[in-house]
């Protein structure tokens, strides 16, 4: 692995090689790039680690979920740059020039999805292939201006690919367009399982509240306005679950991690990895989290993914906004970084938790940087979520 290519460094620099596509179906003529987690035959799995490609072999097959989009008349066009072991959230690898984020030059482009965002934001591929374990699809969106959609867990098939933390490991794309995005869910989704129509718009206080500021704030009123015209106005929830916002925020990041150090601690263990600031403390935290604790926040993960479904219910979704803000500026500090992504995890750790699917969609902006409204739903409800995206961009063209 050599670094990266091209102007926003998306591309990892790697020997092109044929990969083949069928010349006809839905997505003939279409441009695919695919985030180096996943295997391209061919091609060696880097994971956004040099080691990790140095000692891979090429690989045999393609991973199944980026082969059905091959198969549809999809061009690749190359594999992207990751976050080191897709285990970060602001697209800074330290072994690679970082992606610019073309929707704002001066702020991160999220990760781990880095490349694939820059990719399609950059007009350099029309469907991107990401993943999504604490939101690296979702905030990759919302930071480059883009639609993204954390699957129902387990609905589209992993194999052939670097897991991280696999409960809550899921597969994702990227489109710039609803109508690209909605071809591409249509082929790997297929029919929904949740074949309730999703007419009960729901709002939580304490959710809205995790805007970073009052610029923040307004512009996601705006949002919400807008969604209320096509959607109907959000009922504002009074409802507490059991565990409070913090609480599930831990929850997720210490069974995360435990599941990312049993995934990759031997490796990690077993040799001078080098692995870059942040990812190296965060698989540290994994390391120390002890079978008590697994077993405390296995049961506060249940409880809470039943509380959610309860109050969902048939006809349910949440409106809410999907990260705190615009993204991030580039030459941030590290604490300033970090306090971004706590806050960020408090609302991209619910869909995680759950296993629920939620959908981010580019209807704002902040500072002239893209801000994404997110629509959550019940469990199988993700061909019905990006029909509702679709009505809400429709709106936003017109309005």
């Amino acid at each position: 692995m050599t670094g990266t290519h091209g102007p926003l460094n998306a591309f990892l620099n790697l020997r092109q090689m044929p990969v083949a596509h069928a010349q006809l179906g839905p997505l003939a003529g279409l441009r695919l790039a695919v985030k180096d987690i996943y295997d391209v035959a061919g091609y060696r799995t880097g994971c956004g680690n040099p080691g990790k490609f140095a000692a891979a072999h090429a690989a045999s097959r393609t991973a199944p979920a980026v082969q059905k989009i091959l198969d549809a008349g999809a061009r690749f066009v190359g594999k992207t740059q990751t976050d080191e072991l897709a285990f970060s959230l602001m697209g800074q690898n330290a072994h690679f020039p970082f992606p610019v984020n073309p929707a704002a030059p001066e702020r991160v482009t999220g990760g781990s999805s880095s490349g694939s965002a820059a990719a399609v934001a950059g007009k350099l591929a029309d469907i991107a292939t990401g993943s999504d374990t604490g939101g690296s699809i979702r905030a990759p969106a919302s930071f480059c201006g883009l639609i993204g959609l954390r699957a129902t867990h387990g609905r589209i098939s992993l194999d052939g690919t670097m897991k991280l933390a696999p409960s809550f490991d899921t597969f994702g794309w990227f489109a710039d367009d609803i109508e690209t995005y909605e071809a591409v869910g249509k082929l790997l989704l297929g029919r929904d399982p949740h074949q309730h129509a999703l007419n009960r718009p729901l709002s939580i206080g304490w959710l809205d509240a995790l805007v970073s500021g009052p610029a923040e704030a307004a512009e996601y009123a705006r949002m919400k306005a807008l969604a209320a015209s096509v959607i109907g106005e959000p009922a504002q929830v009074e409802y507490s679950f059991t565990s409070f916002a913090d609480e599930l925020y831990w929850c997720f990041r210490r069974l995360q991690a435990f599941e990312a150090w049993q995934e990759h601690g031997d490796w990690i263990s077993s040799g001078e990895r080098g692995l870059g600031p942040g990812v190296d403390e965060r698989f540290a935290f994994g390391r120390a989290v002890d079978a008590r604790t697994v077993e405390t926040e296995t049961t506060r993960r249940l409880a809470f993914r039943a509380e959610l479904a309860a109050l969902l219910g048939s006809h349910g979704f949440l409106v809410l906004p999907t990260v705190p803000g615009a993204a991030p500026l580039v030459n941030s500090a590290p604490e300033q970084l970090q306090t971004y992504r706590e806050r960020a995890l408090h609302l991209l750790c619910l869909s995680g938790l759950s296993g629920f699917p939620q959908i981010t969609l580019p209807l704002g902006s902040v500072d002239g940087a893209p801000f994404g409204l997110s629509l959550l739903g019940p469990s199988g409800s993700d061909v019905a979520l990006i029909r509702l995206g679709r009505k809400l961009l429709d709106a936003a063209r017109k309005a």
